[in-house]
């Protein structure tokens, strides 16, 4: 399974595309959207989609995952990110992939071990487990650890199918997106 993670953001949109082997995950590749700040809003959002597609065509995964919205203190940044994630999920939605989203809080405590780590920990431990050369921008550190929670996820789901058990309720489930 080739996942797309998806850091959305206005001004910088992470994005990283793992794939399982078997047991092991694998790194394909990683990168930041740094988006045009000099124009229109509207603009941003015109080049995150574009951008975003490219990412798609270029590395054709099997399913996306994003990070969910939070509580922002500032409600003008928070209408923003959720604008840009609007756009990140159309995109998603119009390749035809399964989206799946996760909170900033279960991402950071499935590849660190705890809900409240820095961002600095999480590229630690993601050029760690994935062996990278060099740690990856901030943003792209993110990304590549939600597509990790979706494997994750994904991989706990298969092995309960397989025994049979129910799968538990959960806001993490993946969901295919339906366009009217």
């Amino acid at each position: 399974m080739r996942v797309l993670g998806i850091d959305p953001g206005s001004r910088h949109l992470g994005w990283g595309l793992l794939v399982r082997q078997g047991t092991r995950v694998e790194h394909i590749a990683h990168g930041v959207i740094d988006i045009d700040t000099s124009g229109t809003f509207a603009a941003r959002l015109v080049e995150i989609d574009d951008a975003l597609g490219r990412v798609i065509e270029a590395h054709a995964p099997d399913a996306a995952a994003v990070e969910s919205l939070f509580f922002a203190k500032d409600a003008q940044s928070a209408a923003k990110l959720g604008h840009a994630r609007g756009v990140v999920l159309l995109r998603l939605a119009r390749a035809g992939l399964p989206i799946a989203e996760y909170a900033p809080a279960l991402v950071k405590r499935t590849v660190v071990g705890r809900g409240a780590a820095e961002k600095a920990q999480v590229a630690q431990v993601m050029t760690a487990v994935l062996r990278l050369a060099t740690p990856p921008r901030p943003d792209a550190a993110d990304a590549l650890a939600i597509a990790m929670t979706h494997l994750s996820a994904a991989g706990f789901a298969a092995a309960l199918a397989a025994s049979g058990a129910p799968a538990p309720s959960s806001r993490a489930r993946p969901r295919r997106a339906r366009l009217a």
